[in-house]
Order: structure tokens, then sequence, then C-alpha cells
């Protein structure tokens, strides 16, 4: 059976509190976990930090941090200490993001994404253990670093996030699970055989590595406005946050489409990107609609074969009242 869990907005919030009210929400509608995105906004740890405080039965963690703007050794401190103040309900994602962030945001080399990312799960798993940490990578050489404090009672499972072939691969390989966005359910079931010749590279179980689809998703009484909204979130992502999306979708079979909607967006048409994604497509990348069709978008992707969890996530232009409505009409339960 397929889990359901929150990815709560990627899009600002009135407040800290606002997220915090979103996450218990989840919480008393059945959802097993809280994932919170970390973009141009409020930190994900704070904001986590909280959510452990004012919840007691969801989990938390985010999706994702990423692999540039802190050290392994810092985030391995972090994921301890979330873990203490969460009572071992985190789950750590992380992945190398791409380069619109790591070098215009945070103006740091977006050098050898794959190899830094392996070397924070060694670092980070060393750190956590409690042992002093000695690690000699290609990219970092590290001594004598140790917890002042005790390792969790509950270890932390790292989860990486990627979207091509090698990352997912190595996600499968030397992760404790996949994080996957922006997939159609044919592009997904591809990705997941990557994931699998990773695990048996690792000669590893499959069943400890787990996959979760972050998957776009609006239920609204106003089915048409659902659907605008995820029409605009669509064109955002492919047209103003680098090559990554774009490449994606160009890889499940939805190259042209891509290449227009990317095209009119640099060339400051929002509405001509928005008109360029056909009805098809906004059907295979997310679940949107009334609660009705909403539900029954996402039971297709509940039924691929080899994931585990579903994020339900938000448009950026859904308002909290929006969210809220959709969380309800996609519980668990419903």
């Amino acid at each position: 059976m397929t889990d359901r869990t929150l990815h709560l907005p990627v899009a600002a919030q009135p407040s800290v509190e606002s997220l915090v009210d979103l996450a218990r929400l989840g919480e008393d509608c059945g959802y097993e976990r809280a994932w919170l995105p970390e973009t141009w906004g409020r930190d994900a740890v704070t904001v986590l930090t909280r959510i452990a405080a004012e919840t007691d039965e969801i989990g938390i963690g985010p999706s994702i941090a990423n692999v540039y703007s802190r050290s392994p050794a810092l985030l391995a401190q972090t994921a301890v200490t979330l873990q203490e103040v969460a009572d071992g309900r985190l789950r750590m994602g992380i992945g190398p993001s791409g380069p619109a962030v790591v070098e215009g945001w945070h103006g740091i080399d977006f050098d050898r994404p794959l190899r830094r990312t392996r070397e924070y799960l060694d670092v980070m798993r060393a750190a956590m253990s409690g042992e002093t940490l000695n690690y000699d990578g290609q990219i970092f050489s590290l001594a004598g670093f140790r917890l002042r404090c005790d390792p969790p009672e509950e270890p932390v499972p790292i989860d990486a996030a990627g979207m091509g072939p090698k990352s997912v691969e190595l996600a499968g390989r030397f992760a404790d699970g996949w994080h996957a966005t922006v997939f159609t359910p044919e592009g997904l079931e591809e990705r997941l055989d990557d994931l699998r010749r990773g695990i048996d590279l690792g000669d590893r179980d499959p069943d400890e590595v787990r996959t979760t689809l972050s998957l776009t998703a609006c239920a609204l009484e106003d089915g048409e406005r659902a659907r605008e909204l995820c029409r605009q979130h669509l064109a955002f992502y492919v047209g103003a946050m680098g090559t990554y999306y774009r490449e994606s979708l160009a890889r499940q079979g939805y190259e042209e489409e891509a290449n227009a909607i990317a095209a009119a967006w640099a060339s400051g048409d929002q509405e001509k990107a928005l008109d360029l994604i056909p009805e098809a497509l906004l059907d295979d990348l997310g679940a949107a609609g009334t609660p009705e069709r909403a539900r029954e978008e996402l039971r297709k992707f509940e039924e691929i074969d080899g994931l585990d969890a579903i994020a339900v996530g938000f448009p950026r232009g859904a308002s909290p009242a929006e969210v809220e409505e959709t969380i309800e009409a996609l519980a668990p339960d419903r």
C-alpha cells in the first residue's frame, strides 16, 4: 500500500505558524509525514523544529536540503538535533538542487553533484554514529570531528533526491530512499528501473530503500481553478527554474512541449507558456481538479509498483485555504 505524506507549500506562507498549522492538519488527517522544501523563503531547520514541537505523531523531514549550502558535518549535527527534538520522527532528504540555486543564490560552483551527494551520505552517516570522523574522499578530507552528544537512539534515514538515471541509481546504491519529483507514471517507472539497478549494484535489500514521489495536487470544488493553479505551477518550474525540469520532461516524451514552454517563458510571454501545456501533460504530472477527479488521478500513481509514498504537494499560487481544502480532500482515509 502506498503511503500518503505531505510536501508542504514551496510558496511563501503568511507565517511560520501557518506552516505548523498545515502540519497539524496533516497529522489530524492521517498523513504519515510532513516534508518541508527549502528554497528562498524560511529555512527548513527552524520551521521543522517548530513543527516537531507542536505535533505528536507525524514524521518530519526536509525535501530537500541541498548538499552545497551546509557542510556535511553541520548537516549531520542538524539531523541529530532534529531527531532529538522530534523524538525519532525525522527522515532526511538531501540532494544537489541545481545551478540556478547553488550558483545563483549561494555563490558556490555546481561541481560534481553526484560525487558530492555520495560523499555527503558517507560523511553524515559517520558523523551521526558518534564515532570520530576520519574521511578521505575526492571532495572532502575530514579528520577529528566527533559529536559532543549521544548519537540518536533511532538512526536517521537519509534519502537522496534525483531526476536523471545516474542520480537515481546513486540513490538506490547508497541512500535509504529516493525522492522523485516532476514525473509522469511512465517516466517514474523507467527511473525505478535505474533505482533497482543501483540496489543490485549495492547488493542491498530492496525493502530497505524507500521511494517517495512529490506530486503537485490541487483538489477544489472549483475544479477549473484547481487545474489552472497547477498549470501555472508547471509553467513556472519548466520556464523559470533552470534546465533540470525541462530535461526531465524531455526524457519522458514531452521534449517539444517542454522546449516551447521554456521558450515562451524566457521571452516574457507567460500566458503563452500556460497555453502550451496540454491537458494530457497536466494529468500526467499531477492530480488536479474537483476532489473526485484529483483522487482518481492520484490513484494511478499509487498503483505503480515500487512507489512507497506519495507526498501531496501544492501549486505555488494556491491560497492557504486552498491548500487546506486539498489536504482534507486527499486525506489517506478518503
